[in-house]
């Protein structure tokens, strides 16, 4: 049994390095304890962490470039081929690098790009990471981020100004939940498409949320004004996906009965 549910995925976003731009995608194929295919498969290290890529493991966003303390990327426009594996970087309109990131060349001509665009913000020399199959999440365990677009306006209204929802950098965006249901929603089981997908978290959003990302102004207090409107700072829930299966956007999301899984 499922409860009656009119939400649906709205939109469907993956970003193939992290703190670099949005994939929008009109469907993904799921696989069971996985990451949306290809998200954040990239990061470039902000100084030594003995990353390996033959065993990787997670680190915290701080080591990394990324939104929170390097507002400056949200001014770039990226874009990953997977089938080429090319990544090409746009700044102010025009091409700034492009490099196959399969190759050393390729990477280098990454690196050396953001070492001079963050060279002030730089602990050491950049270097684009990946490791099979790793995720460079926010996060140590590999889930999907949902962002409810209603509390999105709801947030609006506390702040009285627009608030774009890409601020919060999610994989799904689901329309039709009241403002906040999402919380209402710990431990419970979505069906979206074919696939099944566990609440597991609430997500506390961090100053990268203060960062528009069509500008790169670091001009509103996101953080700050959940916390006095709502006693904290989440907007958003992980999920980890626990049936492999394709969801769309467009797609119903019903949330299943909770006492089938007490």
């Amino acid at each position: 049994m499922t409860d009656s549910a009119l939400a649906s995925v709205a939109s469907i976003y993956r970003y193939p390095v992290k703190g670099l731009s949005p994939e929008p995608l009109p469907t993904v194929a799921l696989d069971s304890g996985q990451t949306l295919p290809g998200d954040r498969a990239f990061a470039i290290e902000n100084g030594p962490i003995g990353f390996d890529p033959a065993h990787p493991r997670y680190f915290p966003k701080i080591r990394f470039l990324m939104l929170m303390r390097n507002e400056r990327l949200a001014a770039l426009r990226s874009r990953y081929d997977a089938a080429t594996g090319e990544l090409s970087i746009a700044r102010d309109g025009a091409e700034a690098v492009r490099g196959d990131l399969r190759s050393e060349t390729g990477r280098a001509a990454i690196e050396q790009f953001f070492a001079g665009y963050c060279a002030d913000e730089l602990r050491g020399p950049p270097k684009l990471l990946a490791g099979q199959g790793h995720s460079f999440s926010d996060v140590a365990r590999k889930v999907v981020s949902i962002i409810n677009l209603a509390s999105v306006a709801a947030l609006e209204t506390m702040i009285g100004r627009p608030v774009d929802p890409l601020r919060f950098r999610g994989n799904l965006y689901v329309e039709g939940w009241p403002a906040w249901h999402e919380f209402d929603l710990m431990d419970r089981v979505l069906t979206i498409g074919s696939a099944r997908l566990k609440v597991v978290k609430r997500i506390v959003r961090c100053a990268a949320t203060n960062v528009d990302p069509q500008t790169a102004a670091r001009d509103m207090a996101i953080p700050e004004t959940l916390q006095q409107n709502l006693g904290h700072a989440d907007c958003g829930v992980y999920a980890e996906v626990i049936e492999a299966g394709d969801i769309a956007q467009g797609d119903a999301i019903q949330v299943e009965q909770a006492e089938l899984f007490a």
